[in-house]
């Protein structure tokens, strides 16, 4: 009996059929999270219902050296969940319950599978919200969120999701169940929750989360403004940012981006525009109002051809809509399309942008610009048609161009989407050797037998317990075609 059998054995024996599915083509719902992409089929897949169940399932892998990957919601685009065909998937779509709603102190306790709209919306009876909002937010999950550090529109002024995370509850790859931080704002020792928000599940697996909540700002106020080029609405960004106004947002579309976003939900944004700028302040109405008049003034000085102020709830939320809509809209102009995901300076927005079509022209590709302008993230679409002939290589080399455009111009390969399977091996491009050895022995502390979400983040991944640097002949694991030694 394989190893795989006998956790199969097991887990049927504590948790019965209803939890633990074995049939191949149930399995095949889960074999890729929001990046399609990469497709495996898992071995197994446990439906957690709690923490103690979580914990079953990982002790019986660590039992058995069995490899497991956690997923939420699957709405990652790095290929972050993607399991293995020798292991087990644990699903925590189920573990939805928001524990407490804490408004005195401003904090929330959740279950991972908590949706991040999900949250906004309890808490706001009291006055409070969660401020990190991926554009997923409808959909993806709370546990998804501190796996890759996720933002969104609004991280600009409130930060990732690592500024509000201020406990965890985690399973180790031992299966111990541990808790690390709580209510309080700054606990003594080392910073682990650092090392975990943004670990991509190498680390554990987390089963309940302490967030901070944000009071509900007095006064929104949401513009959007029409640019004849992203030059100009890249100049009016670094101007507003120079001038001192720290908006909540400031995202940007580019024509292609715009063009897709009109086909699917018809926003209704400035006919003719080659970009725009979805600039929204928050915060005291009086603060507000004096953001507003220099918002306004700076996109106009850097071309703005026609600027709109949400007069209220519903054309914020038409407006919104548009960009949050941009991911899937590009469905409407091309069958297929990659989703990319970098970071670069502020100001160098308009050089890459450049950069970047000119390596698109080259390979015969077109390019949606979809990014939080404000912090640099780059969120490209690149499009192709699967069904021509060497379309999907040459969009896959656009995507990795762009990835190195980033990390030349002072960036990085990831802003919030994670790296994942995707980006592994654009790692070595950011991070010298020494580097990813030490951060190889991070999870080395956690993880010794690697079997917590392994071949994700890392291109080649460090046998623990070997002394660093390359080992002296081949390691039985490297000759099995397990893994690979730096």
């Amino acid at each position: 009996m394989s190893p795989l059998s006998r956790v199969t054995e097991t887990l049927l024996a504590a948790l019965g059929p209803a939890q633990v599915i074995t049939d191949r083509q149930r399995l095949r719902t889960y074999e890729c999270d929001g990046l399609a992409q990469y497709k495996v089929v898992p071995g197994l897949v446990v439906l957690a219902r709690d923490a103690d169940e979580v914990a079953l399932a990982v002790r019986a892998c660590a039992a058995e050296q069995v490899p497991f990957v956690a997923r939420g919601s699957g709405t990652g685009l790095s290929g972050g969940a993607l399991p293995r065909a020798e292991g087990v998937l644990i699903v925590m779509a189920q573990m939805r319950q928001i524990r407490e709603i804490d408004a005195a102190n401003q904090r929330a306790v959740v279950d991972p599978g908590v949706i991040n709209l999900a949250l906004t919306r309890a808490a706001t009876p009291d006055g409070y919200y969660f401020a990190p909002d991926p554009s997923s937010q409808s959909v993806c999950s709370i546990g998804g969120n501190v796996a890759e550090n996720s933002g969104g529109a609004h991280c600009l002024k409130y930060g990732f999701t690592t500024n509000h995370v201020v406990g965890l509850d985690l399973v180790t790859p031992a299966g111990e169940r541990v808790e690390i931080g709580g209510k309080a704002p700054d606990p003594p020792g080392y910073d682990l929750l650092g090392a975990l928000v943004g670990s991509e599940g190498t680390l554990g697996i987390v089963t309940a989360v302490t967030v901070r909540l944000t009071r509900l700002p007095q006064d929104v106020q949401t513009v959007l403004a029409g640019f004849r080029s992203t030059d100009d609405a890249g100049a009016a960004t670094s101007a507003i940012i120079a001038a001192g106004v720290i908006p909540a947002a400031i995202e940007m579309m580019d024509a292609l981006a715009i063009e897709a976003a009109e086909k699917a939900v018809a926003c209704g944004y400035p006919a003719g525009a080659g970009a725009v700028l979805v600039v929204e302040l928050d915060g005291a109405a009086a603060d507000v109002a004096g953001e507003l008049a220099e918002v306004l003034r700076h996109c106009e000085a850097n071309g703005a051809f026609e600027t709109r102020l949400a007069a209220d709830d519903v054309e914020r939320a038409l407006i919104w809509k548009g960009r949050k809509s941009a991911f899937a809209a590009v469905g409407r102009i091309s069958p297929d399309y990659l989703v990319q995901d970098g970071v670069i300076p502020r100001t160098a927005l308009p050089q890459v942008l450049r950069q970047i079509a000119e390596l698109a022209a080259e390979r015969d590709v077109r390019v949606a610009n979809v990014f939080h302008a404000g912090d640099g993230n780059l969120h490209p679409l690149v499009l192709f048609d699967d069904a021509e002939e060497g379309a999907a290589e040459r969009a896959e080399d656009v995507a990795g161009g762009i990835l190195e455009l980033c990390i030349a111009n002072g960036g990085s390969i990831t802003g919030e989407h994670g790296v994942g399977a995707d980006k592994a091996r654009y790692m070595p491009k950011m991070f010298t050797a020494e580097d990813l050895e030490t951060m190889q022995a991070v999870r080395c502390a956690f993880d010794p037998d690697n079997i917590s979400n392994p071949g994700k983040v890392f291109p080649t991944p460090r046998l623990c317990g070997e002394r660093p640097g390359r080992r002296q002949g081949a390691h039985p694991l490297q000759e099995a075609g397990l893994a690979e030694v730096f």
